[in-house]
């Protein structure tokens, strides 16, 4: 656990010092859900059907293009087959670089969401459920996404291959969060999607950071 804590101050620091890098995913995501009025429609109707749907693919792609910078520059120093070298535990060193990642890329979605939401006219009784999915949902396409850049980590152009491996496993994600946002502007329960998002979150937190154990072995080998 010492070396989990360290490993995440390390990560947390060296996104502080790239502020600039950390700040494209979400400009990028606030800039295509403000984007859409213009392309779809102004009218309050439209867009409050349209609301959570718009704000969960704009929050996948922004996880999706922050992915490849979870491993790269550890990669291009030499650092990560150190990771893969000591007598820690690999899984939790992967977990604890997840963690850091969410932190500075899927922590600062969850917060400015609810501006987003209305500014598309989002019903008052769907930001907290909105708030709960991210809060869901964000990290289960961290923890995904870990195993797609571990895969590709040593290639050089691996982020079409990234997308292609990752983006299918993020539609169960994109469909149950988009739904219990949807769902709850209605009025309606949402408790069976908000189970399966936690469902999805558990089985994650499981199972990925050993598979992107794995996957890192395979391709520093």
């Amino acid at each position: 656990m010492s070396a989990f804590g360290i490993l995440l101050k390390r990560d947390l620091l060296l996104a502080y010092r790239r502020r600039s890098e950390l700040a494209n995913p979400l400009l990028f995501f606030v800039m295509v859900v403000s984007l859409f009025p213009l392309g779809v429609s102004p009218e309050s109707k439209v867009l409050q059907t349209l609301a959570p749907g718009i704000i969960w693919v704009a929050a996948l792609l922004a996880a999706l293009l922050s992915l490849d910078t979870l491993f790269r520059s550890d990669f291009e120093d030499g650092s990560l087959e150190q990771m893969v070298l000591t007598h820690h535990s690999l899984p939790l060193l992967v977990l604890a670089k997840v963690l850091a990642h969410w932190l500075v890329a899927g922590l600062p979605l969850l917060v400015i969401a609810p501006f987003l939401g209305v500014l598309l006219f989002l019903p008052t009784d769907a930001m907290f459920p909105l708030m709960v999915t991210l809060l869901l949902g964000t990290p289960v396409l961290s923890l995904i996404g870990a195993i797609g850049v571990a895969l590709t980590v040593g290639l050089r152009r691996g982020g079409v291959l990234l997308s292609l491996l990752v983006l299918p496993l993020y539609i169960p994600v994109l469909i149950f969060a988009a739904s219990a946002v949807a769902t709850a502007g209605t009025g309606l329960p949402i408790a069976g999607q908000l189970y399966f998002l936690a469902a999805l979150l558990t089985l994650s937190l499981t199972l990925a950071p050993f598979a992107a154990a794995a996957a890192l072995r395979i391709s520093l080998s």
